[in-house]
């Protein structure tokens, strides 16, 4: 036999060595992919926190002008925020994405007490800064 031959038979089928990788193999496979977990978990958890942040905006944006229109039309302030959904300004209470609550809100009254009505204004009940270094609970 030729020597081409017998190389080809010592790794071949019958040899009895398998076909796979080696452990450095998985190991630096392994290790890739743990370095590019590191760089897109917090990419996407901060990604996430953004979001949250602004639907917060915007919910609140949009219970604040159900309020004013309901004074506009109404003369008053309503007394709870369910009036709010009671009489159509809302189809639903909006929910507070960070404490994933809609009941959760700070209610905040006129500041002249002569003013008929209880909810001035709302607040997010949720603790914490936001991105922009502002607490949530003065939004």
């Amino acid at each position: 036999m030729s020597g081409r031959w017998r190389a080809r038979r010592r790794y071949g089928a019958g040899s009895g060595r398998r076909a796979g990788f080696t452990l450095i193999e998985l190991l630096v496979v392994f290790v890739i992919i743990g370095l590019l977990l590191s760089i897109a978990v917090p990419r996407y958890q901060n990604s996430v926190q953004r979001s949250k942040e602004a639907v917060l905006r915007q919910n609140l944006a949009t219970a604040r002008e159900a309020i004013d229109r309901f004074f506009a039309d109404r003369g008053r302030y309503p007394d709870a925020l369910d009036d709010l959904v009671r009489e159509g300004y809302l189809r639903t209470l909006p929910n507070d994405p960070l404490t994933e609550s809609s009941t959760a809100w700070v209610i905040v009254p006129p500041r002249d007490s002569t003013s008929p009505g209880r909810v001035y204004d709302i607040r997010s009940t949720a603790e914490g800064v936001a991105r922009d270094a502002t607490r949530y609970e003065d939004w």
